[in-house]
């Protein structure tokens, strides 16, 4: 290893990338990957990580030992060569590299807080430790000190007192501890293995010091010569601890002759000096130097390798000999010697001391450690001299109490008590205000300036150590204080206990119980640590970002705060994602340190790996060895909260994952002590259900194998599970069992799992219960696979602490479960960085309320839906878009007699290839979006709703067009009657006749009419016209068989008058409805209101279903509408339990045929024109009188024809412009206009947007009361607008861009038709049929018989001829007004209406909001909308009051108030359960909410007199219209609907 080329290569960051798994095998290791090898199994605690052989490479051992030619020589000389070669054998060649040479190498390798890192698990790995190390090139002597930092010692000393033993608990950094050194040299070589001895002495069953008997041992050593390390022996407070205090012993390797320098530092710094030296002879080189230590004042305990006494003392100095004695006698009698020495005065040892050594280099005298160094001590210095416990209330005062206030009341807003919901809800959030107000005012002390401006200041590097540091010295502040309250919190804690157990019901218990509170408040304010300054910022940020105030006289700025915490989690701090003190998730903090991690990485995609457990089950001990993380582990501080680190995936695994980060997320324990009595029960589920839902897996760890034991964690994490599958959340789960003393033995195991399973499939009955829910086992509630899922971790030490090391198990079994965790992330696609952003909030959100399912509101779902949405809108758009131009089409051959029938099969075949290609992109959708997993649960659905669709358009288009096609049967037997050719030829005959007589154009005119009644009243003389309807008579005899009684009063008025009053009936009958509605209870209004409405739509629709504009009117048709109507009355009084009066029945159907009447005479009309030969003849004047026209003028045939084609053409022309304009400019609007090109959610925003803006009362009651007739008119009028007013030019540009299409295509026709005749020799009937077979699908044009035109022969002339003539109609054409489009087929809006609101209708049964579902049918998916109103909008009022309503749904859902599904019932359900009321409340899922949406707010403040008048009611008493409402004005409102309909 060429340690000079790599130092400082390795670094924290790289590392601890998740990589290529390091394979336990450790007879697979090669040379080059040896550095990577050690450090991640250091990483695991695997001890053995010093015992790792390198792989031998037999070629280059063959070829070095025995030579390239020994495979060539002959058999005869084999056995020579074999002795040469192992005589010739050079030892130095062996490819072996001592263990400790490896470790020297990796550490000279590594960047200090690698370096650090490394040296803090070897210490957990309870090995010694590198004091002195000498450079490996200069030979200059260093103490890194720097990389002890992090380390903490636990010990328990024992003294004597009164005759007592006491004991005592100590636990601090090891840089602070005060102890005693022992330090041990050799000079010369020794038979004993001093590394060896000292391992016997302090722990004997563990190689704390690595020694020559280890496996792997070399004689030869590069790097570890000169090192000297420590030790530190931390006794247990039992009686057979070695020592009664902490001890550290250093350990110099090799010879202490040779190493001056580390010599002469440990033998100042020592309390003993322990030397061992082959003889005392004072002719070996040792003597000098033992003769100078027997002048220092310290202590000398000398061991002789050749001598046999006894010990011997003089004066303060031992020397015993060492042959012939076993090394368990030596330590025994060397532990007597030092308990001796110690047990008097002597020198202390701090590791902190070593900065002040002259002649060697500190590591924390590196200049960029000590800037951070600087920057951190600012911070100490202005918290030192306080009292630990109340540093968080001086410095840190947004997160005590007022943040602890906030949580409690926002927690009460999703609690709401009362009868006044909206006032109750609007005082809580004038205290939250109030709360962020004094935060703001309180926040950035000096503490959090100086923290957050060293974080935005110091580069990356400096930054790093500042961190570290700062956490280094608030650590040291508190460890005395936090070791004294525990201490006390556990003996108080045990005497509460002890109470229990005895069942003590007495005061004694319940004042213990207080003290233990008390004292867990203080433990709490105690805490002091980095994770409470990020809370502060956090906190600081909330209050400013809520108040969106600036930082009064401040320079930090909060608003970066984000930025900074993002850069940290980048480079993998964990940070807090839910506070464990006030048991919340601030998530406007969260979500705005997730945004900017976004910025930074992008919106990579993550695997989020969470974690639960009981409290102290090694939780973060686990995920710190498996992933290289540091999450706080020590007993002294378990994790509160949730915290949530970043951990990168290397390049090289990146190809095995869907992901690029994995998300680990730490919680605190279930069943926490600090929490007893405290609604540990509900904070345990709230935690369970938070982790479990982020989390894509959740590790469930179990400390040990007793089910009983786990029974309580078993059912809050069954429940959780439970909850997930409920919110269509499907995390997958591995469950962990920590602390198994045999984990290889598969019987134990197998029951193990067969015993879990049972208790599992017990909770999962149970949670079923509570949760409302069906799953006899587990695996019905998540894919669970107890052979696979079960994990087993050995127990973690390897012996009784503190000076028992990890057990190797415990690092296989580590190594083992992340493979696993692996292996399964690999089959996942995990989340992307704003999926987890928008989960956290919707999963904390729905905590908040009282039902967690009913509450949960998928955000991401419910954004993928809307998308699906869109693109279903788009999908079926291009399928009506097709289906129109194919109409369009068909239309156009019908009108040119092309087809008798059309039938579903050729619909189908047009249809096809528009078909398919939206089925491709369907497909497409769904199987490549990024959301595609989502996405998976509604393809089905979608899929057949495209079927659903397509199917139902050709049907729909079969019949329409059949129905075309019976007109134009029915119109072309009047054709027949005609004899157009007679025409034709009468007027070529009086042209002829008048020819030269006539020049001026009123005398052709005058000749033309005169002969005109004469051809006409020939042509019809047998045919009788078709009289006008008189719709008024009919009407009223319908009225008379219904009431003769009415009929007599309306005589009585006079026809006339009753005709005027019938001209204003709309009117008149909305205002008896209100009149008799005000009258009435909210709920009969409603069905009142929706009777006459369905009743009025139910009749007309069944008028115009009937066949008027090809068969005809019939009367009939009114007394079928007069019957439907009567039969529906009487059916809806004999259920209601008010009676209607007779003239109801007459009002209500002069209304209905007040809405018939222009839609029956628009019908009569069209039949007229198509079935009246006088009325059709009279259309055709004018194209016989242009023809007559022309053959006065002395035209050939070829120009009359010209003429004639071109009149037919004319009006053909502007009708196809006018319906392919009207087709392209609603296909235009649904792209570019942003009320039409989204879904219905999208529509409705607009709608309402509108509403506001004109503020016009009348609007606003016809959207609550008729939304689709609202929609309709909105649609029309925004279409209207947007072609006539605001995009006018674009308009006319589309128009004009199809005149030129038609031209072309014209233009087209004329050339193929003539050239294909002249080259046929065809005659002027093939032309003819030519020329329109090629327009058939573009225009629409009568026959023209060629008999009158056989003359014609010269068909290029008759082409110029045309084609001179359609000029001006094309220039006309483009001329023309838009409003032209209103005159034919299609019209823009109308497409628009069809394409929009073909969706669902349904309304919320409390304050009928729309169901804003873009599918009509979309089942299984209840109805729903985002936010609610307040029902008192549409009439509720409380019972027996004139109080209307003011509460919003999704307040009222939330609360504990009850309502009345059936008026007239007694039975009431609580608003909570509002499903079980049935019926319409059933198919509703209203999301509890609060009155989130500012819009109604400001409608109900801004008409509450209009409202109040028209309901005849009024917003007071417990409807008083909270003050709060009014602050809000409409530019807010209208923008709530954009935050809202996102």
């Amino acid at each position: 290893m060429n340690v000079k080329l790599y130092l400082n290569y390795l670094t924290s960051a790289e590392f601890l990338k998740i990589g290529l798994s390091v394979k336990q095998d450790s007879n697979d290791t090669t040379e080059k990957d040896l550095a990577h090898t050690f450090l991640h199994r250091l990483m695991m605690l695997d001890y053995r990580v010093r015992y790792i052989p390198v792989r031998e490479d037999s070629t280059e051992m063959i070829n070095s030992c025995f030579g390239s030619e020994f495979l060539s020589e002959t058999a005869d000389d084999d056995f020579d060569e074999f002795c040469n070669a192992t005589v010739n054998f050079d030892q130095s060649k062996q490819n072996n590299i001592h263990p400790l040479d490896v470790q020297m190498a990796v550490f000279h390798c590594s960047d200090s807080f690698l370096k650090q890192n490394m040296i803090t698990k070897l210490s957990q790995c309870q090995y010694a430790l590198p004091l002195l190390v000498p450079d490996p090139f200069t030979m200059d002597i260093e103490c890194p000190l720097w990389t002890f930092r992090q380390i903490k010692k636990t010990w328990k000393k024992t003294e004597t007192k009164d005759n007592a033993e006491v004991v005592t608990m100590n636990s601090m950094p090891i840089c602070k501890a005060e102890t005693p050194m022992v330090s041990f040299f050799r000079l010369g070589s020794l038979s004993v293995s001093k590394s060896q001895l000292m391992n016997t002495l302090i722990n004997d069953r563990h190689n704390t010091f690595f020694h020559r008997d280890c496996p792997g041992s070399t004689k030869s050593r590069h790097l570890f010569d000169g090192v000297a390390e420590i030790a530190w022996y931390c006794p247990a407070g039992k009686p057979n601890d070695a020592f009664n205090d902490c001890v550290a012993f250093c350990n110099l390797h090799g010879d202490a002759l040779m190493n001056e320098t580390q010599r002469i530092i440990l033998m100042q710094k020592c309390s003993v000096n322990v030397v061992l030296v082959p003889t005392l002879d004072k002719k070996h080189e040792s003597f000098a130097v033992i003769a100078g230590l027997l002048k220092f004042p310290k202590p000398l305990i000398c061991l002789i390798d050749d001598s046999c006494d006894a010990v011997q003392k003089l004066k303060a100095n031992y020397k015993m000999g060492l042959k012939d004695r076993g090394l368990p006698a030596i330590c025994e009698e060397l532990k007597r010697i030092i308990r001796n020495i110690l047990s008097g005065p002597h020198e202390s040892f701090q590791l902190e001391t070593m900065a002040n050594v002259s002649g060697i280099r500190v590591d924390e005298d590196d200049e960029l450690c000590q800037k951070g160094k600087s920057a951190a001590m600012k911070i100490l210095t202005l918290v030192q001299g306080v009292d630990v416990s109340k540093i968080k209330d001086t410095f840190l005062p947004c997160q005590g109490k007022l943040w602890h206030d906030w949580c409690k009341i926002n927690k009460g807003l999703y609690h709401l008590k009362g009868d006044r919901l909206e006032e109750e809800e609007c005082k809580k959030k004038r205290e939250l205000e109030k709360i962020r107000g004094n935060q703001c005012t309180v926040s950035c002390s000096e503490v959090v300036k100086s923290f957050t401006e060293s974080l935005s200041s110091l580069p990356p590097t400096e930054r790093e150590y500042f961190l570290k540091w700062t956490q280094i010295l608030v650590d040291v502040l508190s460890t005395d204080d936090l070791l004294s309250i525990r201490q006390n919190y556990h003996e108080k804690w045990s005497e509460v206990l002890s109470l229990k157990k005895k069942h003590d019901k007495s005061d004694q218990l319940q004042t213990k119980q207080t003290e233990l509170e008390r004292i867990s408040s203080k433990l709490q304010s105690a805490t002091f640590g980095l994770e409470h300054i990020f809370r502060e910022m956090g906190q600081i940020y909330e209050a400013h970002e809520c108040l969106h105030k600036p930082t009064l006289n401040k320079p930090t700025d909060w608003s970066k705060y984000p930025e900074l915490a993002a850069d940290l989690m980048i480079s993998g701090y964990p940070m807090e994602l839910m506070d464990g003190d006030a048991g919340h998730v601030p998530l406007t903090w969260i979500s705005s340190l997730l945004d900017e991690v976004i910025k930074k990485l992008g919106d990579q995609r993550i695997f989020v790996l969470s974690v639960l457990g009981v409290q102290s089950s090694g939780k973060s001990t686990m995920l710190n060895a498996m992933f290289g993380l540091q999450f706080a582990v020590s007993a002294g501080r378990c994790t509160r909260g949730a915290f949530m680190q970043l951990v990168q995936v290397s390049d090289e695994k990146k190809r095995d994952f869907q992901f690029d980060y994995v998300l680990v997320v730490d919680t605190e324990g279930l069943r926490a002590l600090e929490l007893e009595g405290n609604s540990t029960l509900h904070h345990d589920n709230e935690l369970a259900t938070f982790v479990v839902g982020v989390g894509n897996m959740t590790l469930i760890n179990i400390f040990g194998e007793n089910p009983a034991e786990m029974q309580d964690v078993l059912q809050i994490v069954v429940q959780a599970f439970m909850r997930m599958k409920k919110v269509k959340l499907s995390p997958s789960c591995v469950f962990v069992h920590q602390n198994v003393t045999d984990v290889a033995a598969v019987e134990k195991n197998m029951d193990g799992k067969r015993r879990l399973q049972e208790k599992l499939d017990e909770m999962a009955r149970l949670a079923a219960k509570e949760e409302v829910c069906q799953a006899q086992n587990f695996s019905d509630v998540i894919a669970f696979d107890v052979q696979k899922d079960v994990k087993y971790l050995a127990q973690l030490w390897e012996g009784s602490p503190p000076m028992a090391p990890p057990n190797p198990g415990y690092s296989e079994s580590i190594q083992d479960l992340k493979s696993l965790i692996l292996s399964k992330a690999s089959q996942s696609v995990g989340v992307t960085l704003s999926e987890f952003k928008t989960k956290v909030q919707d999963l904390w959100n729905a905590l908040m309320n009282e039902n967690f399912v009913f509450s949960f509101k998928n955000t991401l779902e419910i954004v993928v839906y809307r998308k699906l949405e869109v693109q279903y809108g788009n999908w079926i758009w291009e399928l009506r878009r097709e289906m129109l131009t194919i109409e369009n089409q068909l239309y156009n051959r019908i009108e040119n007699e092309k087809h008798d029938r059309i039938e579903l099969s050729y619909l189908s075949k047009e249809m096809s290839k528009k078909y398919e290609e939206v089925k491709t992109t369907m497909t497409s959708y769904f199987e490549e979006d990024k959301d595609k997993e989502m996405l998976a649960q509604w393809r089905g659905q979608f899929e057949n709703k495209i079927i659903e669709f397509h199917d139902k358009q050709v049907r729909r288009l079969k019949r329409k067009l059949n129905g075309i096609i019976q007109q134009k049967v029915a119109c072309k037997k009047l054709d027949e009657k005609i004899f157009e050719n007679e025409l034709l030829q009468k007027s070529k005959e009086l042209a002829l006749w008048l020819k030269d007589k006539v020049n001026d154009e009123e005398e052709l005119k005058h000749q033309f009419n005169c002969v005109w009644k004469d051809w006409v009243s020939e042509l019809t003389k047998d045919i009788k016209p078709i009289e006008n309807i008189d719709l008024e008579n009919d009407q009223l005899l319908v009225l008379v068989e219904l009431d003769n009684r009415h009929w007599q009063n309306l005589e009585n008025e006079g026809e006339n008058n009753y005709f005027e009053r019938f001209k204003d009936f709309t009117e008149t009958v909305k205002t008896k409805i209100n009149d008799h509605r005000k009258s009435l209870q909210h709920e009969d209004q409603t069905l009142f209101r929706n009777f006459t409405d369905e009743i009025t739509t139910l009749s007309f629709h069944s008028i115009t279903s009937k066949p008027v504009a090809t068969r005809g009117y019939s009367p009939t048709f009114l007394q079928e509408v007069a019957k439907t109507v009567q039969d529906k009355v009487t059916e809806f009084d004999s259920q209601w339990r008010y009676v209607l009066k007779k003239e109801f029945t007459v009002d209500l159907l002069l209304y209905v045929f007040d809405r018939a009447e222009p839609w029956l005479l628009e019908s009569h009309k069209m039949f007229k024109m198509n079935n009246d030969a006088h009325t059709y003849l009279e259309s055709k004047k004018g194209e016989y009188y242009n023809v007559f026209r022309s053959f006065c003028q002395g035209n050939s045939s070829a120009v009359v024809l010209g003429e004639l084609i071109c009149e037919k053409l004319k009006g053909s022309i502007v009708e196809a412009v006018c319906t392919k304009t009207a087709i392209d400019l609603a296909g235009e609007m649904r792209c570019s206009f942003p009320a039409f090109n989204g879904n219905r959610l999208n529509l409705e925003k607009h709608v309402l947007k509108s509403l506001a803006e004109k503020e016009n009362f009348k609007d606003y009651i016809t959207y609550v009361y008729q939304p689709r007739r609202h929609v309709k008119s909105f649609i029309k009028n925004e279409a209207n607008k947007y072609i006539y007013i605001d995009h006018r030019e674009k308009a006319q540009n589309i128009l004009k861009k199809n005149v030129d299409d038609i031209k072309n295509e014209t233009s087209q026709a004329l050339f193929v038709a003539t050239e294909e005749v002249k080259t046929q020799q065809g005659d002027l009937e093939m032309w003819l049929q030519k020329f329109f077979s090629l327009l058939k699908d573009v225009l629409a044009f009568s026959s023209i018989y060629s008999e009158n035109f056989t003359d014609v022969n010269d068909f290029d002339f008759l082409k110029k001829g045309i084609e001179e003539r359609l000029i001006p109609v094309f220039k006309d054409t483009k001329r023309l007004s838009l409003d032209k489009m209103k005159e034919f087929r299609k019209q823009p809006d109308q497409i628009l209406i069809k394409q929009l609101c073909d969706c669902c209708w349904e309304t919320c049964p409390f304050c009928t909001a729309v169901c804003t579902n873009t599918a009509k049918d979309h089942s299984p998916n209840k109805h729903s909308v985002p936010f609610h109103r307040p029902s008192g909008i549409n009439g509720w009022h409380i019972t027996d009051t004139g109080e209307l309503i003011i509460d919003f749904c999704t307040t009222k859902v939330a609360s504990d108030l009850s309502f009345h599904p059936q008026h007239e019932s007694e039975k009431t359900i609580p608003y909570k359960q509002y499903q079980k009321a049935g019926g319409k409340y059933a198919t509703w899922l209203i999301t509890p909410g609060g009155s989130q949406l500012t819009y109604w707010k400001w409608v109900i403040c801004r008409f509450q007199k209009e409202l109040e008048d028209f309901h005849n009611l009024k917003f007071a008493g417990k409807g008083e219209i909270p003050s709060d409402w009014r602050k809000y004005k409409k530019e807010e409102a209208i923008q709530s609907l954009d935050e809202t309909y996102r």
